[in-house]
């Protein structure tokens, strides 16, 4: 299958786990593979220490970080970018590094065989997933849920290509870290 990422080298942690109600805050994860340290969606959050304590547990400085994808550019997933200063920043389109914005579309880009980006929209129109090859399975950073039991997203602009989306991601993750909750194991119970 074209979405799988080719290797399973990877690991991941959850950093943040992330809510809907009562405010809003992303969920924040993180990737290592090799020399790639990547955060996926560093948003809003009510304190930094909430991202960067989880890290440094880690041993990982927020200037070691390589790499960050944003799944959309909604702030509750950007905010907190400039921790990262020595990052490289992925959107849909481009990759952005010090003052250079390099064009490349995010369908099927590979940060290294084990992270692989593909296009997913419908929360918005240039949401994208990070797939992330790991010896347990092939983890999906994603907004194409808010959290578990999302069986809609009010604020989609297209629900027909959300739920493409989630069938797209459903083809190949074993676990899914969804934009603002706990990561889960998809069953015949995830909403599609």
């Amino acid at each position: 299958m074209k979405d799988l990422p080719a290797d399973r080298t990877a690991s991941y942690t959850v950093l943040y786990e992330g809510y809907g109600s009562d405010g809003v805050a992303s969920t924040v994860g993180y990737v290592q593979d090799g020399e790639v340290r990547l955060v996926t969606d560093p948003g809003m959050v009510k304190s930094r220490s909430l991202i960067l304590d989880p890290l440094r547990t880690l041993g990982v400085e927020p200037e070691s970080v390589t790499d960050v994808v944003f799944s959309h550019h909604h702030p509750d997933h950007t905010l907190n970018a400039a921790l990262f200063p020595n990052a490289r920043f992925h959107d849909h389109w481009a990759i952005y590094f010090g003052d250079q914005w390099t064009w490349r579309d995010a369908e099927g880009y590979e940060l290294t065989p084990s992270i692989k980006l593909i296009r997913t929209p419908g929360h918005t129109h240039e949401d994208i997933t990070t797939l992330v090859g790991t010896p347990g399975g092939v983890v999906a950073f994603t907004h194409v849920w808010n959290d578990a039991t999302s069986a809609s997203d009010r604020h989609a602009v297209d629900l027909d290509a959300l739920h493409r989306g989630r069938e797209r991601v459903l083809a190949v993750a074993d676990i899914v870290v969804p934009g603002h909750g706990a990561a889960f194991i998809p069953g015949i119970d995830t909403p599609r």
